[in-house]
């Protein structure tokens, strides 16, 4: 482990060197670079693939081939098809007072970028940020998850067989090495993670100030507005819990329910669920889960909420499965000091709570940590608009879930306990370049006023000065 460590030090050494031989590649120099990452996406995707299927032990391909081919493959064009102009100098106002001067913003790389990504969309979370990095200019150097090592090593045979090492680098290595990684200088680093991991990274970056982008997780909450269509909420509402099998970061945590309608909604989940995957075990669409200790840490929660009475309802039948697939699970009503309520998830089970008002559901989200998202169903303007502008999450989506993750022209992050920093489209760009502000003085200008030594009419001029300022 130490040669690795060693190694991954030199070849970050390696990589500063290089940005520095060319510290603001041109925009052919950057686009190349682009085209070759989503190259690598189309070449590399069946085996890919393969490889997530034998990471999870059983890895849906279709959400395999949407969410971590076809996606970034999108997040790329979409960088390429904007970085000419994001690259421009911004224009910004100049002050009355420093007229005729002019204000520039003009992004820069700020050299070596790393990146630390999950394991439950290890794709994905890999090269979107790797790509915002790629088209500020950035090197890139590359952590992916060892709960996902077959993954892990296509994707360094793909960055390898594409990329010169002083471009975009892969470490491969468990947590030692990803705790070496994050004390390297980088000029900024993005992890993607637990909160728990997400401090101590933010801990140990901030021994070389570097710049962290923190994108975590939490429980993100699902509200059946008062006046939702249940039916639609529902079908969503198992889309977002479903997908992945519920290891999402964004994934509905738990929903908050009129308390006379929670038996049609637990109803109506139920046959939206069985309808999605009749038989869970067997069917192709539905994803197992990341390792045995995960699974066993899932089954926990239930069983903890079984004993202290909670109605489980699962939905379809797993225990015969030769994969580590976990079948959905519904607790109605638990109570709120179990560890499906304090803890986040992050796997196919559903809390569903009860609210009497709507400022009883408002407040029981604002009395816990910001989530990462907040879903919000209602066909209501006013009840719509008060959970969009009186809650704090880090995104929201009404009438919808996870899907504004997909929106790649909007900032994703998160907020407090949740994240810090965003990503994606011009955000991302922006995340990954150091914004230098510039201004531009013709030498007959009006700065005279404020050189020494101080003569009545330049005190005359600062009078002037305060009123027009």
């Amino acid at each position: 482990m130490q040669d690795t460590i060693h190694c991954m030090q030199e070849r970050f050494r390696a990589m500063q060197q290089a940005h520095l031989s060319e510290p603001n590649p041109d925009h052919a120099t950057r686009s190349d670079r682009l085209k070759r990452l989503e190259l690598a996406l189309h070449r590399f995707s069946d085996p890919l693939m393969e490889a997530m299927q034998a990471d999870f032990s059983h890895r849906s391909s279709s959400e395999a081939a949407a969410f971590d081919v076809t996606v970034p493959i999108g997040d790329v064009r979409m960088n390429r098809r904007h970085l000419r102009h994001w690259m421009r100098p911004r224009r910004y106002a100049t002050p009355k007072h420093l007229l005729p001067g002019r204000g520039r913003v003009i992004p820069q790389p700020k050299g070596v970028v790393g990146v630390i990504s999950p394991w439950n969309f290890p794709v994905y979370l890999a090269t979107g940020p790797m790509a915002a990095a790629i088209a500020a200019g950035n090197r890139v150097m590359l952590k992916p998850s060892e709960l996902t090592p077959h993954t892990s090593d296509v994707l360094k045979q793909m960055i390898n067989e594409l990329f010169d090492p002083n471009e975009v680098d892969v470490v491969l290595g468990g947590p030692d090495v990803a705790a070496a990684f994050s004390e390297l200088p980088f000029g900024h680093l993005l992890f993607t993670g637990s909160t728990q991991v997400g401090r101590k990274v933010a801990e140990t970056a901030a021994r070389n100030l570097t710049p962290v982008t923190l994108e975590l997780g939490g429980k993100s909450p699902a509200i059946i507005g008062q006046h939702a269509d249940l039916a639609y909420a529902a079908k969503r509402i198992a889309f977002g819990k479903t997908v992945n099998a519920g290891q999402v970061c964004v994934a509905p945590d738990y929903a908050l329910v009129p308390r006379a309608q929670m038996d049609s909604f637990a109803i109506q989940l139920v046959a939206v669920i069985n309808e999605f995957f009749p038989d869970v075990a067997e069917s192709d669409d539905y994803t197992a889960i990341i390792s045995e200790r995960h699974q066993h840490r899932l089954q926990s929660m239930i069983e903890e909420a079984e004993a202290r009475g909670v109605n489980v309802i699962r939905v379809g039948d797993t225990r015969r499965a030769t994969t580590r697939k976990e079948a959905p699970a519904l607790l109605i009503d638990p109570p709120l000091d179990i560890r499906a309520m304090h803890e986040e998830i992050f796997g196919p089970i559903l809390p569903i709570i009860p609210y009497d008002s709507q400022e009883e559901a408002m407040r029981f989200v604002a009395t816990r940590p910001s989530p990462l998202a907040l879903y919000i169903f209602t066909d209501n303007k006013a009840e719509r608009d008060a959970w969009v502008t009186q809650s704090l999450s880090g995104g929201a989506c009404v009438n919808e879930t996870m899907m504004h993750v997909a929106v790649d022209t909007m900032p994703f992050g998160g907020v407090g306990e949740s994240g810090m920093g965003a990503y994606h489209g011009k955000t991302g760009f922006d995340t990954f370049s150091h914004l230098k502000s510039v201004l531009y003085q013709p030498k007959l200008n009006t700065s005279f006023i404020f050189n020494p030594p101080m003569r009545p009419y330049k005190r005359i001029a600062g009078k002037l000065l305060r009123k027009i300022i």
